[in-house]
């Protein structure tokens, strides 16, 4: 039977006070959590959580926000952890974020009133296609919203507070796990999963509603260094081998019709450059390697090599490196291990009142690494869209469908423990 759902929604007011508050994680510190300030959101969770009865909730000094549900069933019921990331990514300001809500959408475009040339463009957003009626919510337009992930945040404390709040809503023991520094990798770096002491999880941290994803990409960084050869220009004659000139030469040698983010979709794997900087006599480039498959990223690494041995035989004084280092892996290989963890995902979402998509990601979560530390995670839709973005939008529907998936979730496990 499904758990009943006589509650009020308060995810709303939940999700308009977190996204205010800037946690803008940055790739370049090496601190953890990258930013200070990323603390400030977990320091009002914490509050947040023990007001509505979590009385173990804290914040730990690297900024992870863990808490505790406590059991009221007595079955043995797995110990399942729901996880969502408190920062918002680099790519754009999350500074002094001015949420607005369009409601009863009708359709169309929307023209967001902070700067009127950021608009949520219907062609750009096929999602919005199924939003009628709904009340939409978005940024003023001069800095991303932070639904990415403070949906995830926001949903996950609301069924925390219809659990803690419905005793006669039975489940095991649900752990809250809140990460900093997802968006730059970092998400699960100091995670203490002995203190979780969870055996499944989920991430609240995709797209749209019904959607749950037991794939991402897998995925390496490489690093390229050039040594060229420095001569004065006035004599440099037959004897300069400008860095700068062979890295530009090597990004200019990539695939231009496949193999990019900007040309591939679905399962489409890409090579692709992040950054470029250097002197005449050293360069650096790095790239990210994404692939679906081992021996995709395998397929990527040995056609970055290609390029970069075959551009460097024009240049016989110069030399180079690349590294590459492994990011994360394809959480599907550890997911299907533990078919229970999907089809309980699918029910709740069924429950919840939508019909169940089960996808992939061309991405990473913090559950791909999660998985492959041992604690198995999909990722079940938070209802964002256009993340990293200024024209980032999510439904408040889509936020209460959430809340009801993760609260019909912990009944389900209990059912069927």
């Amino acid at each position: 039977m499904a758990a009943p759902m006589t509650f009020k929604h308060t995810v709303t007011e939940r999700f308009l006070r977190y996204v205010v508050i800037d946690t803008q994680s940055d790739p370049i510190s090496l601190t953890c959590p990258s930013t200070e300030k990323q603390k400030n959101l977990g320091r009002l969770l914490v509050q947040e959580l023990r007001e509505i009865g979590a009385a173990d909730a804290h914040l730990d000094q690297y900024g992870y926000v863990y808490a505790t549900i406590p059991a009221n069933s007595f079955k043995q019921v797995p110990v399942i952890c729901l996880c969502s990331h408190m920062d918002t990514s680099p790519d754009c300001s999350g500074a002094n974020v001015r949420p607005q809500i369009v409601r009863n959408y009708r359709g169309g475009d929307i023209r967001l009133c902070g700067d009127p040339s950021q608009v949520i463009r219907l062609a750009d957003n096929p999602a919005l296609a199924g939003q009628i009626g709904h009340d939409i919510v978005t940024s003023d337009g001069t800095t991303l919203l932070g639904a990415d992930n403070k949906a995830g945040v926001a949903e996950i404390m609301d069924a925390a507070q219809v659990l803690l709040a419905n005793p006669q809503i039975k489940h095991g023991t649900i752990k809250i796990l809140f990460t900093p520094d997802e968006e730059i990798g970092r998400g699960v770096d100091k995670v203490d999963l002995k203190k979780l002491g969870a055996t499944f999880a989920y991430t609240i941290d995709g797209e749209t509603a019904g959607h749950i994803e037991d794939e991402t990409f897998s995925a390496d960084g490489a690093v390229l260094t050039i040594e060229g050869v420095s001569a004065h220009p006035g004599f440099a004659k037959g004897k300069m081998e400008h860095a700068i000139k062979i890295a530009s030469r090597i990004v200019d040698r990539l695939p231009k019709d496949t193999c990019s983010p900007e040309t591939t979709d679905g399962r489409e794997g890409f090579l692709h450059p992040t950054g470029i900087s250097g002197t005449l006599e050293r360069a650096t480039l790095s790239f990210i390697v994404r692939d679906f498959t081992d021996a995709g990223l395998k397929e990527k690494a040995a056609l970055l090599e290609k390029i970069v041995r075959e551009v460097m035989a024009d240049f016989p004084h110069s030399t180079y490196q690349l590294n590459i280092q492994p990011q994360y892996r394809n959480m599907k290989q550890i997911v299907d291990c533990h078919p229970a963890i999907i089809d309980n995902a699918m029910e709740a979402i069924r429950r919840a009142g939508l019909e169940p998509v089960k996808g992939s990601i061309r991405g990473g979560t913090d559950g791909s690494r999660l998985s492959f530390m041992g604690l198995p995670c999909p990722n079940i839709f938070a209802g964002e869209h256009a993340f990293h973005s200024r024209t980032e939008w999510v439904s408040v529907q889509d936020m209460e469908a959430a809340v009801r998936t993760i609260v019909h979730l912990a009944a389900i496990w209990e059912e069927r423990a």
